[in-house]
């Protein structure tokens, strides 16, 4: 058997989903990888998520309108977004750039952009949890978006007119025909949308642990440590750790929130975004979801997990390592027990983590102009778990010299002038 190429290894930084399905694209290819991060795979911001699988969540978060819906999230029912005083500088210059990104022409590109990465997101699970015995990790499923007045669930509305045009099979029920479908639901809710063709995973923590081993047996190396710096060295790059340096020709930044630190250093000024999101979960809930429902009005996503029900979603806008709020493990399950009335909502554990966000709801996805050897796949947003694997399997064709099939422009390091 031949040695791998060392000169053709490839240093992932970061083991979250992206950075894995990233591994397990090129070991498969037969490159030898080596991935680093300071904790375990998988288990950071990839495992707290509602695990959501959606090959229709091709819809950015920025829409024509949503300017006048700010003050309903930050002071409406269950108050969705927070923003933190000491996050003001960064998000004025963001929030701009987010809410230019709000009108249909330029919500329409960026969705052929998402219909890319998240078309093809449930086969591919399929494929990288093929032979691992845990191949249920990955449930048949519908996104029932609930609504409280049912006026406004409209199927005309720009997100679904979208999605149904991209080929979804998209339903408008009322409240008989809901509390059929999801019996714990609340009588509350006199609507709901339904978004069928899709998945969930019954533990987004689990299916991270169960991928990386199989990268791992795959010949994927995982070091742990903490990166502190990326420098050029010769004609490759040199990774500063805690505890070692490593020498790459080809380096993949996947960091998620935590990669604009890492890239001031080289002068990169990225306009991303730490939106913080949490979850809290019910280890015997006393009741069973069906599918994956999203509260509206809430921005919360429940679903039913292998250890209990969690409840997900919100956005909370802070530097990346601010401190945990407090409070929104009440407000979850003031949220949780009103969508649920026989919710057993008795010891609860509660999460925080951070989505990496960007204006347009697009992730950077390639090489970085001027800096041979160093690519970027970082920055999902809401989106991370269903656009992984593909976005892994694409710039593993990039390192691999094969031609992706579709332009990447849109993805692009460069289109916030790097």
């Amino acid at each position: 058997m031949s040695l791998p190429d060392e000169d053709a290894r490839v240093t992932i930084l970061g083991a979250g989903i992206v950075g894995i399905c990233t591994a397990l694209s090129l070991v498969e290819r037969g490159v030898p990888v080596t991935i680093v991060d300071r904790g375990d795979p998988g288990q950071e911001t990839s495992m707290g998520n509602a695990g959501i699988v959606s090959p229709w969540s091709v819809v950015p978060q920025s829409l024509p309108g949503t300017w006048k819906s700010i003050p309903k999230l930050l002071f409406g029912y269950g108050r969705p977004v927070s923003i933190r005083a000491s996050s003001f500088a960064q998000l004025i210059p963001w929030g701009a750039s987010f809410l230019r990104q709000g009108t249909e022409a330029k919500v329409r590109e960026a969705s052929e952009a998402m219909t890319l990465l998240c078309g093809p997101s449930i086969e591919l699970y399929e494929k990288h949890l093929l032979c691992t015995g845990t191949e249920s990790l990955l449930c048949d499923s519908m996104y029932v978006h609930a609504f409280r007045d049912g006026s406004r669930a409209n199927l005309k509305a720009l997100e679904y007119r979208i999605r149904k045009e991209k080929g979804a099979e998209v339903e408008l029920i009322g409240a008989d025909s809901l509390a059929q479908l999801e019996p714990a639901l609340s009588s509350e809710f006199k609507a709901a949308i339904l978004i069928k063709g899709q998945a969930r995973v019954r533990s987004p923590g689990r299916l991270g642990a169960v991928l990386a081993e199989k990268a791992q047996a795959l010949g994927a190396e995982f070091v742990r440590d903490t990166v502190r710096e990326v420098s050029r060295f010769g004609s490759g790059w040199v990774i500063k750790c805690a505890n070692r340096r490593l020498q790459s020709k080809q380096v993949v930044i996947s960091m998620g929130a935590w990669s604009p630190d890492l890239l001031k250093s080289m002068k990169l000024k990225l306009p991303l975004m730490a939106e913080r999101g949490y979850h809290i979960e019910f280890r015997n809930p006393g009741v069973e979801v069906n599918n994956s429902v999203m509260d509206v009005d809430a921005k919360v996503v429940a679903s039913s997990m292998e250890i209990g029900l969690r409840i997900a979603g919100q956005a909370e806008f802070a530097p990346v390592d601010a401190p945990v709020d407090p409070r929104r493990e009440a407000q979850l399950t003031r949220i949780a027990k009103s969508a649920f009335k026989s919710l057993n909502t008795e010891s609860p554990s509660f999460w925080m983590g951070r989505r990496p966000s960007f204006p347009d709801s697009l992730p950077m996805l390639g090489e970085v102009p001027n800096k041979d050897g160093l690519f970027f796949n970082f920055g999902h947003s809401h989106y991370g778990l269903m656009m992984a694997p593909k976005s892994g399997e694409v710039l593993a064709q990039v390192l691999c010299g094969e031609r992706p099939n579709h332009s990447l422009d849109a993805f692009s390091p460069a289109r916030f002038s790097v």
